[in-house]
C-alpha cells in the first residue's frame, strides 16, 4: 500500500508552517479526524490507549468511497460501502493512518490530563510524558478526558435507562437451511427491540457460507444488573459488560427470551452467541454538548456528542466533525489562528450535534419509560 502522504509532501507541509495537532484516541472519529487533518496539511500525533476489543456485533453504514473522501487518494485501499462490521471499518482506517507519513501514532498511551497556554496545547500521559501541538483534539469517547477540560460544567454523558446486547455470529454456525436475510431487520417484542443486520465475512467476502449476522438487542429490563456490576454508577456509564462478566443466569435468560421473542435467523444467531458467551452488554449513554471547543482544545465523535445508537447517526456525525474541523483549520493553526479556527469549527457543528442527540433522547425517554 502506498503512503497516503509522501515524505516529500510532509517536508513541504512543515515548511508551510500550517501547524500540528495532537489527537487523543483512535476511535473511528479519531482516525477519520487524523486523516482529514493530514489532508489539510496539519501534522498529527495520535495517542492510542489500547485496541478496542469490546465491539462484538457493532456495525456501521459506510458510504461510497469513504477512504478516498478522507485522504484524497484513490490508492489508499478499498472499503466496501454498505453495512460493515466496526472491526472492518476500524482496520481499514487504521491502515490508512499507518500509511500516512504526516501522522505519527503512539500506542499504549493513557492520557490523564490536557492543557493549553497562549502558544500551544498538550496532553499528559499516565507515565509522565507530554505531547504538544498547536491544538489538541479529543476523540476519546463518551468518557472523554479532553471533554473535562473543554466543558468542566457539563463533563459526563448520562445513562439513558437501558442497554443493548451485541453479538456477531458466522453463517456456518447457523442451523442448516437457515434462510439468509436480505436486509436489516427491525423487530419489536414487548419491551424489547431487536436490530439485525447481515454482514460480509471477516475477509470481506459475501459468498454463501462466509457471511456474518450481527444483532443489537435493546433491553430496558436489566438496569439492576448494570448497577450491581458497576457498569452504571451515579447515573454515569462506567463500562460495558463483557462476555466473562455476564452472569450465567443472564445468558440463560437471554437464550430463553430469544426463543420466545425473535424469529429465525436472529434467534439462531443470538443462541449461538449466548452458547459461546460471546455477547457484549453496553449501557447506553447520551450527551448533549454545550460547546465543542475551548481555546486550543476541540472535541469530535463521542467525545463531542453521544446519541443513542438508535439514531443511526453517530458514524456520519463523526465524519462530519472530521471534515468540518479540517475545513476550519485549512489556513493553519499556528499562533492566533488556532483559537479562531476551532471557534469556526464549533460554529459549523454545534447546532447539528445538539439536534442529533436531542432527537435520540426522545426515543430513549419513550423506550426507557421516562417522562418529560
Amino acid at each position: 500500500m502506498k503512503c497516503a502522504i509522501s515524505r516529500q509532501e510532509v517536508t513541504e507541509s512543515r515548511a508551510d508552517g500550517r501547524g500540528s495537532a495532537v489527537v487523543v484516541g483512535t476511535s473511528l472519529a479519531g482516525l477519520m479526524t487524523a486523516l482529514c487533518l493530514s489532508r489539510a496539511g496539519i501534522d498529527v500525533t495520535m495517542l492510542e490507549r489500547s485496541d478496542d476489543s469490546g465491539r462484538t456485533g457493532a456495525a456501521v453504514h459506510v458510504g461510497e468511497g469513504l477512504l478516498e473522501r478522507l485522504t484524497g487518494r484513490s490508492e489508499t485501499g478499498a472499503l466496501p460501502h454498505g453495512v460493515q462490521t466496526w472491526f472492518t471499518v476500524h482496520g481499514r482506517l487504521r491502515a490508512a493512518v499507518e500509511a500516512d507519513g504526516r501522522i505519527e501514532l503512539h500506542q499504549n498511551v493513557r492520557v490523564r490530563d490536557v492543557g493549553q497556554d497562549d502558544g500551544s496545547a498538550w496532553a499528559v500521559t499516565s507515565d509522565g510524558r507530554t505531547f504538544r501541538g498547536d491544538i489538541v483534539v479529543g476523540a476519546d469517547g463518551h468518557r472523554s478526558t479532553v471533554r473535562r477540560a473543554v466543558c468542566p460544567d457539563n463533563a459526563d454523558a448520562t445513562f439513558a435507562g437501558y442497554l443493548i446486547w451485541l453479538g456477531l455470529t458466522e453463517e456456518w454456525a447457523l442451523p442448516p437451511g437457515t434462510r439468509w436475510p436480505g436486509d436489516v431487520a427491525y423487530l419489536e417484542s414487548g419491551d424489547c427491540i431487536l436490530l439485525g443486520y447481515p454482514l460480509p465475512g471477516p475477509d470481506g467476502s459475501t459468498a454463501m457460507g462466509t457471511r456474518q449476522l450481527g444483532w443489537a438487542w435493546y433491553d430496558r429490563g436489566r438496569n439492576d444488573l448494570l448497577r450491581r456490576s458497576g457498569c452504571v454508577a451515579d447515573d454515569i456509564v462506567r463500562h460495558s459488560l463483557t462476555g466473562a462478566d455476564i452472569p450465567d443466569q443472564t445468558y440463560r435468560e437471554l437464550a430463553d427470551e430469544a426463543r420466545r421473542r425473535w424469529p429465525s435467523p436472529w434467534r439462531d444467531a443470538i443462541l449461538d452467541c449466548t452458547d459461546r458467551h460471546a455477547v457484549i452488554g453496553t449501557p447506553i449513554a447520551e450527551y448533549v454538548p454545550d460547546s465543542l471547543a475551548m481555546g486550543r482544545l476541540a472535541l469530535v465523535g463521542d467525545a463531542a456528542h453521544v446519541p443513542t445508537p438508535m439514531t443511526g447517526s453517530g458514524f456520519g456525525a463523526s465524519l462530519s466533525d472530521a471534515e468540518a474541523l479540517a475545513d476550519a483549520v485549512r489556513a493553519g493553526v499556528r499562533g492566533d489562528r488556532a483559537v479562531a479556527a476551532l471557534r469556526d469549527y464549533e460554529r459549523r457543528r454545534l447546532t447539528a450535534a445538539r439536534s442529533m442527540v436531542e432527537s435520540g433522547r426522545q426515543f430513549s425517554r419513550r423506550f426507557a419509560g421516562r417522562r418529560g
